[in-house]
């Protein structure tokens, strides 16, 4: 099969980067024919803020150069990650008037909410849920502090969603998780063109001992991944186990702070992906504290691989990945106390801890290896046609 994929990547690399690039080898190492097209971010850099706004809405540049290179490549299908701001709702309609079948993986809720979390003001937002216009985000500029930018985001969604973009160009949208996946049919999206699929690793990485002795977090350090709970969870716990923290971001400084003060923390800033398994492979615990909707979780199926359980926040797509008792625990999400409890209870049972190892690799490779999603991509892609 020939397959396009398209993606806007960030200013900074993150997860929709490493999915694309994984899914991407996985076609390709499965024979496929995969043509890459993607735009960065960096060339925002100096553009005029209204020729910006004009290539998020439509970029005219992006509609003709997919025209070209489908008629080059003759794709059978296209497979879209993310085209916000500069590849445009354009790329559809160029897809559409070529009469290639459109997939669309839903890695956020930029169609649902101008910043994409459905987060403001350190908790869940859901004002401009369902809403035309999404004036609420627009007034309280809730995509980079812009009450312009957000303005620009709302019209972008809200002139395609009048053109049909995402109901007549779109045959098929990915949602990861059950939860997104319902949380895009409240938003309107029609639920006969939502599939279901899993986000997978390639190539696995081996389990650990999770005979290190400490705790680990990692991620993007942002408010909506509940660094402040982490924190204040170990300073209560005075430490008992010492957390190591893998990520970088806006609130590195408290993260610093923390250092000094409380026992046990400390930070590792970005490492390689390959050091990050082995930190996982040998911790006892992952602690995932996000107060946001996640629309998956990849560090959690990376801890499980590793056989390493979760003490996650029961909100969104994380409650769905972790069975508490089995592969992880709940806690709720924000409640600093209950986190330190599920860790307390954690540390006082090695026996459940070590059958939750087994149990977390047991579900690593029942649900979230290569072959397992390569089989449900494929059966996407078949069905993507005739949506």
């Amino acid at each position: 099969m020939r397959i396009l994929t398209v993606h806007n990547y960030y200013q900074q690399p993150g997860g929709e980067e490493q999915i694309f690039a994984t899914e991407s080898a996985l076609l390709e190492t499965r024979g496929h024919q995969v043509h890459r097209y993607t735009i960065h971010n960096d060339r925002v850099e100096g553009m005029n803020p209204l020729t910006l706004a004009k290539k998020t809405i439509w970029n005219n540049d992006v509609y003709r150069d997919l025209r070209a290179i489908v008629r080059q490549e003759r794709p059978e299908v296209a497979h879209f990650h993310n085209t916000f701001p500069l590849i445009s709702p354009a790329a559809y309609h160029a897809m559409k008037d070529e009469g290639v079948p459109v997939v669309q993986t839903l890695h956020n809720y930029r169609l649902l909410c101008p910043n994409a979390l459905f987060f403001r003001d350190g908790k869940i937002c859901e004002d401009c849920l369902g809403k035309c216009g999404a004036i609420p985000g627009i007034v309280r500029g809730c995509y980079r502090d812009s009450q312009t930018a957000s303005g620009v985001v709302a019209a972008m969604v809200n002139l395609h969603s009048m053109m049909c973009t995402w109901t007549k160009t779109v045959n098929v949208f990915v949602a990861y998780s059950h939860f997104a996946l319902q949380k895009f049919v409240q938003g309107g999206l029609p639920e006969k063109k939502i599939q279901f699929k899993t986000n997978f690793l390639h190539p696995a990485p081996a389990p650990g001992t999770g005979r290190g002795g400490y705790a680990i977090f990692v991620g993007r350090l942002s408010p909506e991944k509940g660094l402040g709970t982490l924190l204040a969870a170990w300073e209560q716990l005075g430490g008992k186990i010492p957390l190591k923290i893998v990520g970088d971001g806006p609130l590195a400084p408290q993260v610093i702070e923390a250092t000094k003060r409380v026992p046990g923390v400390e930070w590792l800033g970005r490492r390689p992906l390959e050091e990050v398994y082995e930190l996982m492979g040998e911790a006892a615990l992952l602690i995932f504290p996000s107060e946001w909707y996640e629309t998956f979780g990849r560090v959690a199926i990376e801890a499980f691989a590793k056989g390493t359980p979760v003490v996650a926040s029961a909100i969104g797509a994380i409650a769905e990945l972790v069975t508490p008792g089995q592969t992880g625990l709940h806690f709720l999400p924000g409640n600093t106390q209950d986190l330190v409890e599920q860790v307390e209870w954690a540390l006082s049972h090695p026996e459940e801890l070590m059958q939750m190892r087994q149990a977390a690799r047991a579900e690593f490779e029942a649900k979230y290896t290569a072959e397992e999603n390569y089989r449900r991509m494929m059966e996407i892609y078949t069905l993507a046609p005739h949506v």
